[in-house]
Parts: structure tokens; C-alpha cells; sequence
């Protein structure tokens, strides 16, 4: 395998000259492959693959964390929702350090964070030593961040500040009344409800777990809200204003029962559908109470609003709690995260550590 010419910044330090030296001698390279044999069974763990196995891209990164998400579990099982050709790397987040660039302005050297767009799902991703990336995907770590930090957000951290943005350009603001967060346990909303918090929101986070009512209240949550209050399944076309806003990463008849809830002018931020698909409301909570439905999508952001919400990330929205909505493991121990993750028993984030 031969490397290209690189233009390399004269101050180099002696990490990144030790980094590109180590590339250089480098064949192979470990990652976490999911597979398909013949009989059309799937397996997964982890592998050596060559460098040259990557995907296009005109800039390669050392990965130093990655993360564990919903997703990643899926095609980490082969779902053929995610995965649409074998062999697969799954991951969707990265964060690491530029060691080949061909981009003007991303130098090698550069700490940098990738989240979103095809990455873990039809092209490979973050579980692995090195990835190979567009350069348009890519973000500066934010002055305020940790490669560390950036990844214990990840993409859930990005759409949690995704959806507090989509809150806030709808006037739902501290002082308009109680906002809710669904499953408020798993990644996006571990971090929602930190960042509502800290703005000084009165949270009222929804779970199913009873357990979890400690860790929720430590992220900031004013009220734990089990999981069948907002579950009504009266066929009902308005339920009493409860709510000035929300924050659902479920659906189905959560998002229904809340959009019914939802104060004159209030607003949800829409960002999964763990619950279900299907929509169960009638348009009477649009045209009598002006509430506002409003979709997230992390994977295709705009690079403007992606820039945005790192930056807001990394200082007036950062959690002061980082750490404790965090697991760490390795790809080597991914496996049974992987089963937490899939059977709804993770709090928080799961965060993968490659080279540190």
C-alpha cells in the first residue's frame, strides 16, 4: 500500500510524526466487521482489514473515540434497514485526529469530529482504527471540547441541541411552563435534559424505568414522569394543556398523547420513533392550539446548523455532567452493550475507545 504526498505543517508535533509513521508501516487495521456467510446467518466481532478496504474519501482519521448508538446496534445484527451490503462497519460517530488530508483547510494534525450522513450505515464507519471520510463531513473539535467530551455527545448530544434550537426558534422559552422529555434515559434525552437544565427549564423527563429516577434528577429533571402519563390511549382529539413544549425521541402514541397535551403555541421536537411509526392524532391540536410539529434530522443537518450546535455544545449548552451520563468500553467488550442497548437497559451513552 502506498500513502500520497502529504503537505504536512512544518510545527508538527512528535505525536502526529509517530502517528504517520505507524500509517505508513500499517496493513492492516482492526475493526469491529459485521458479516454474512452463505446460509445468510450474520456474524460480527472484530477483524483485520486493510487500509485500502475504506471507503472514498480525501481525508483519513486515527479514531480516538467512538460511540455506541441505537443504530449502530442494529447493523452491528446485520438490520437490513441499516446495513445494505456485507462485509459492514458499523459506527456512526467519530472522533480523532487527521493523519491524511487532500482538503484545503483540514490539516493532518487537525482534532476533528464526524457524525451523521451515510457513516455507519452504507458506507463503513467509526468502529474501526482509522476512517476515511468526505471532507464536507466533517467538524472541528470546538474550542471547550475534549476528542473525549465530544463523543460522550455524539450524535445524541447533537440532536438533543438540535431539538433545543427547534424549542427555542418556536418562543418556547423558561418562563412559558413545563417542558417534557421522552425517553429521557437513552442518549438524546440524557442530554436534552441536561441542556433544558442548565437554560433554566422546568424539565419533567418520561421513563420507564423507576430506577432511574436518580440519574434523571441529577441531570436536572424538576419531575419523573412514568411512562403511562404520557401514554393516553382515549380516543380523545384534545387532552388538557399540560405541556409549553417537548422533546420526543419516541412517537407513536407518546408523540400523539403530547402533541394533544401541548399548551396554545407550544411545540414538540421530533427526533425518533423507539415507540413506533404511526402518528394516532387528529389535526385539532394544529388548527385550535397552533402547536407546532417540528422534525430533526442529525444525519443530513445543514453545515451552518451543524457548526451551530457544536459550538453551543461546547460552551453555553454543555453539560456540567458529562461524565456521569457516560460508560466506557472498547470494541473488544462491545458485544454486550450491544444487547443493553437493543433491549432498552442503557442509561445514558455508551462510549467506544480506540487510541487514546
Amino acid at each position: 500500500m502506498v500513502l500520497g504526498t502529504l503537505r504536512v505543517p512544518s510545527f508538527r508535533t512528535r505525536a502526529v510524526r509517530d502517528t504517520l509513521k505507524k500509517l505508513r508501516m500499517a496493513t492492516n487495521v482492526q475493526c469491529y466487521l459485521v458479516e454474512q456467510d452463505a446460509a445468510g446467518l450474520v456474524h460480527s466481532g472484530m477483524a483485520l482489514r486493510s487500509l485500502d478496504d475504506l471507503p472514498p474519501g480525501d481525508v483519513l482519521i486515527r479514531v480516538a473515540y467512538s460511540s455506541l448508538n441505537y443504530k449502530d446496534a442494529m447493523a452491528a445484527t446485520g438490520h437490513r434497514g441499516i446495513v445494505r451490503r456485507f462485509p459492514h462497519v458499523p459506527g456512526v460517530d467519530v472522533a480523532g485526529t487527521v493523519v491524511q488530508s487532500g482538503a484545503v483547510g483540514i490539516a493532518v494534525g487537525d482534532t476533528v469530529i464526524v457524525t451523521g450522513f451515510d457513516q455507519g450505515a452504507s458506507r463503513w464507519g467509526g468502529w474501526a482504527e482509522y476512517v476515511r471520510v468526505p471532507h464536507d463531513w466533517i467538524v472541528p473539535v470546538p474550542a471547550g471540547l475534549t476528542l473525549r467530551e465530544s463523543m460522550i455527545l455524539g450524535t445524541a448530544g447533537f440532536t438533543a441541541a438540535l431539538c433545543v434550537d427547534a424549542l427555542q426558534k418556536h418562543d418556547v422559552q423558561p418562563e412559558s411552563g413545563p417542558v417534557v422529555v421522552t425517553g429521557a434515559t437513552g442518549g438524546v434525552g440524557s442530554v436534552a435534559v441536561a441542556i433544558l437544565a442548565k437554560l433554566g427549564y422546568d424539565v419533567a423527563a418520561v421513563t420507564g424505568k423507576p430506577s432511574a429516577a436518580e440519574y434523571l434528577t441529577q441531570l436536572g429533571a424538576k419531575r419523573i414522569v412514568p411512562r403511562g402519563e404520557v401514554d393516553d390511549k382515549r380516543d380523545r382529539a384534545l387532552l388538557s394543556e399540560v405541556w409549553a413544549g417537548a422533546i420526543d425521541a419516541v412517537g407513536g402514541n407518546i408523540l400523539g398523547t403530547i402533541l394533544r397535551s401541548l399548551k396554545h403555541g407550544g411545540c414538540v421536537a421530533a427526533c425518533g420513533l423507539a415507540g413506533g411509526n404511526d402518528l394516532p392524532v387528529t389535526v385539532y391540536p394544529f388548527i385550535l392550539r397552533a402547536v407546532t410539529l417540528a422534525g430533526i434530522d442529525a444525519s443530513w443537518c445543514p453545515r451552518a446548523a451543524r457548526d451551530q450546535a457544536w459550538q453551543r455544545l461546547a460552551t453555553a449548552w454543555k453539560p456540567a455532567n458529562l461524565e456521569s451520563m457516560a460508560t466506557f468500553t472498547t470494541l473488544a467488550q462491545i458485544d454486550p452493550y450491544i444487547k443493553d442497548i437493543l433491549a432498552g437497559r442503557i442509561l445514558g451513552r455508551v462510549v467506544v475507545e480506540l487510541h487514546i
